[in-house]
Parts: C-alpha cells; structure tokens; sequence
C-alpha cells in the first residue's frame, strides 16, 4: 500500500512535467505580404525596396527559388495556404471574397487542438460558411493601430502576450502593400528610413518608364519597407524571449504586385512568390539557396508533421520538410499548379510548373484581356499603357492583348518575362504533350471545370486603348455564378493530381 502511495505522486509529477515535452517542438509564424512580386525583395534582387530584414533572415537561413502560390489573388491564396488545398478545392473560396465552405478545416485548428497557441493579428480575408474562429485563433488581433493601418501593429504585442508554456502558430498578415498607399502619410522616417524616391525606382518591363509610373512604384516600395520593419521587431522580441532559434519563420505574399501584368496572372509575375524560412535550430545550413519546387499547399503538412500531428485528408499538398535539412537532394514534388478564376473579372485560367522551368497557361476564357484587378486597372501605372497606344513593347502589350492564346508555353530559363509563347514550336513539341497531359490529369482528378453559368465583370474592362472609363464599378446587381468545379463537387474531393 505504502508503494502505491509513492508511485501516484511520481507519475502525477512526471504528468505534469508533458508540457515541457511540447515546448520542445517547433513554433511557426507565417509573415504574409499583401500584393508583394517575389523579386520585390533585396533578398530576390530587387535594386529598389529596402528589406533589410528579412535579407538577413535569408542570409542566416534559406531562400526558396521556386516557391509558387496556387491562385494570385487575396483570399482565394489565403483559403488555400489555410486549408492545404486547391482553389477550386475550396468551393466557392476560388473566388475573390467568397467563404470557404463549413466541412474544411483551417489548419491552425488542429495545432490548437495539438496544444500550441495561435494568433491571427492583421489581415484575415479567410471567410468560411458558420465559421467559429475561437476553434481556431487563441488570439485574433486586426488591422489597424495608431498609426498604422498597415496590419502590422499588433504582430510584437501578440509575442509578448502569448503564453510562454506553450508552443505557438501566428499568422502575421499585412495589409502592406494593397492600393491604396497609406505608408507615404503614416511613414515614420526613425524607423522606416527616408522614403524611396521614384528617380531611383527600377521599372519593369511590363510598365512604361514614366514620372506617374515611378512615383506608384516609389509608394508601394515603402510599403514593402514598412512591412519589413516590422518583421525585424518580432524577431527581436523573439529573440529577447530566447525563442527565435526554435521558431520557424516564413516570410512570403499571398499573389503578385498589384500593377499591370502582376497580381492575377498565372505567369511567374503573378504567381511566383518570395519564400524566405528561418530557423536556426531546423535548418541544416544557414545562408542556402533551394531550387526545388514548393507549392504553398505544401505548408500546411509541412508545419503539422514538424508538430506531429496527423495531416487530415483533405490536403493536397506534400511536405517539404525534408528540403531543410537537403536543399540540393531529392525533390519533394514534380509539379506546381495555379489557378485563376473571378477577381473583379470574369476569368478561368490554369497553369502548371516543371523543375525544368517549363510552364504550360490554359485559358478557357481567350477572348478576353487578361487585365489584373479593378485597382491595378485603374491606377497611373495602367493607364500609361492606355495611352501610350502602338508605342507599347511585347512585354507591355500583353497586359492589353485580346483575344489571348487558349495555350501558353515558356521555357522562363530562357525567357524570365515569358513573352515568348512556344506552341507550334517543334523543338518544345514534346514537353508540350506532357505538360497538356499534366494539366488535364489534374483537372480531372481534382475536379477542375469552367462553369457554364459563371460570375460576370463587376468592373468595365479596356475596350481599347483610349478607353477613359477603365476600371469603373459596373452599376446594377452583378450575382456571383458558379464556381470551378461546381458540377463535379470539387470541395468535397481530396484527391491531389500529380505532384
């Protein structure tokens, strides 16, 4: 008897000691830009933006190349990082604020239910069908503070407040950098620096080297600094905690700049995002380039196997866990595919990625400009186009072309702007086979399709180059149609395609 008495407080104190067992698995912050191209950052050689930060971050950690999102607009990108799924996986969620569907689950949930402690703080756009969000968030801060209404504000709050017993998940989202620019009239120059001067802004090529063009890109670059400033003060804070070593870190946007031939596209302007990871205790190497491909699905198994916690079914991505400890080894997926269905326009574009640099652009919807969304059309930067009428280069014209090819082929190796389409070329013939082959055993499998009675433009699109009414609000009810995938019910298959 008197042995049992002893060995209850025993295994009562070694119960009591689990929790210490959870502290030593990884924490996890994702830092989110808003409307950020992946070569916007120092880092992805932007000349421009100042990221002094996060350059340090992928100084002392790893630099994914080939990081792809799955559809380049807000809240279908952010549905699908949340669920581990395909846009048109997502139900209605494919298309530009639209809930996802109750029966999905947003990945945070089950490291809450594991014993980690999440946080949102700053832009959400993630909506679901009688959603409870107290399932998911421990702690879920907005937008704006004094100051700042940038979606940063809140992001050292919540590492200071948090738990400390308790491994973590936050979902740091910035509102950096959507139009409207509100950076340049909260810039606080102590802390951001002087603000970008648009004669020294380097304009791409989609865009017309013209004064209301560098001073759009000037104010967007602040933004992206002012985003970066933040993420230096969490990790600071993170570091005065002692948990920086064990905290992987993330840093990358939700879908491409919000200026012609960016945000929307499926082409690598729009599509390809920076992926900047951080953790010094996880990473075999500091300082290391990985040249795999990387979906963004593949960051939901990724953070629930690290945490061990079982992946649901429903994801249909593949962990690239493996790739921190072997950048140049095996690779963790073959393919990379994205979408882009109604944002402000109607749209039905797909695209898929080989390791080779070999991107293949299906368009159900040819006979329409593929303009980028309603603020992007109607800023200086596109109305440059506008006017400049024939003086437009090939780069510069696509943003205005119509009718489109309903097939695009590119080997971005050897044309990073990919303007040169490569069908009916016979040299690239039979990557093409392949590729077209990929493309519709994913459709297939995941239950892709055009839908017949789709969502309409809710804004006037160009109807030629003269057109001074681009980008105006339509008037009149203009009802969401069916999403991708209606007709197969696509939110309720988990099946992947090839990966």
């Amino acid at each position: 008897m008197h042995r049992i008495h002893f060995v209850l407080p025993v295994l009562l104190l070694f119960a009591l000691a689990m929790p210490a067992v959870a502290d030593d698995r990884p924490n996890f912050i994702v830092f989110i830009a808003d409307d950020v191209s992946w070569n916007d950052f120092g880092c992805y050689g932007s000349e421009t933006a100042r990221t002094p930060n996060i350059d340090a971050l992928a100084a002392d950690g790893m630099k994914f190349t080939n990081a792809y999102l799955t559809a380049s607009s807000c809240s279908p990108s952010r549905c699908s990082i949340i669920t581990g799924r395909y846009p048109h996986n997502n139900g209605a969620a494919s298309e530009l604020h639209r809930p996802l569907p109750a029966h999905l689950i947003k990945f945070p949930k089950l490291l809450k239910e594991a014993g980690y402690y999440t946080a949102l703080a700053g832009k959400d756009h993630m909506p679901q069908d009688d959603a409870n969000e107290n399932a998911v968030w421990d702690d879920k801060r907005g937008v704006r503070v004094p100051g700042n209404s940038g979606g940063e504000g809140h992001w050292v709050d919540v590492v200071q407040k948090r738990p400390k017993d308790k491994p973590f998940f936050f979902w740091f989202a910035a509102t950096d950098a959507h139009r409207g620019w509100d950076a340049d009239t909260q810039w606080q120059k102590d802390n951001y620096g002087p603000k970008h001067n648009p004669d020294d802004v380097k304009v791409s090529p989609y865009m017309r080297n013209e004064p209301a063009t560098r001073d759009d890109l000037a104010s967007y670059h602040n933004e992206i600094t002012r985003f970066d400033y933040y993420i230096g003060q969490v990790c600071e804070e993170l570091k005065a905690q002692d948990a920086f070593d064990n905290t992987m870190i993330i840093v990358m946007a939700d879908n491409g700049r919000p200026f012609p031939r960016g945000k929307t596209r499926v082409h690598d302007s729009g599509m390809k995002t920076p992926f900047v990871v951080s953790w010094p205790k996880g990473l075999k190497d500091s300082g290391v380039t990985c040249n795999k491909l990387v979906s963004v699905i593949d960051i939901c198994p990724t953070f629930l196997s690290l945490a061990g916690v079982n992946v649901p079914e429903q994801a249909q991505g593949v962990s690239f866990a493996k790739l921190l400890k072997d950048p140049v080894g095996e690779a963790t997926r073959n393919y990379a595919f994205s979408e882009h269905n109604w944002h402000d326009y109607e749209a039905h574009g797909r695209a898929v990625r080989n390791p080779f640099g070999i991107l293949y652009v299906r368009n159900a919807r040819p006979e329409k400009a593929w303009l980028g969304p309603a603020d992007s059309v109607s800023s200086p930067s596109h109305k440059d186009l506008v006017d400049a009428k024939e003086k437009l280069t090939p780069a510069q014209a696509d943003v205005l072309l119509v009718p489109r090819p309903a097939e695009e082929l590119y080997d971005t190796s050897e044309d990073p702007l990919q303007t040169n389409n490569l069908i009916g070329n016979q040299e690239y013939a039979k990557q093409l086979v392949v590729m077209r082959q990929k493309m519709d055993q994913w459709q297939k499998e995941t239950g892709d399709s055009a839908p017949a009675d789709y969502t309409v433009d809710f804004y006037d699109r160009v109807s030629g180059y003269t057109d001074s009414k681009t980008g105006k609000r339509i008037k009149g009810d203009r009802p969401y149609g069916d999403w991708s995938g209606t007709e197969h019910h696509a939110d309720k298959i988990n099946a992947s395609g090839p990966k």
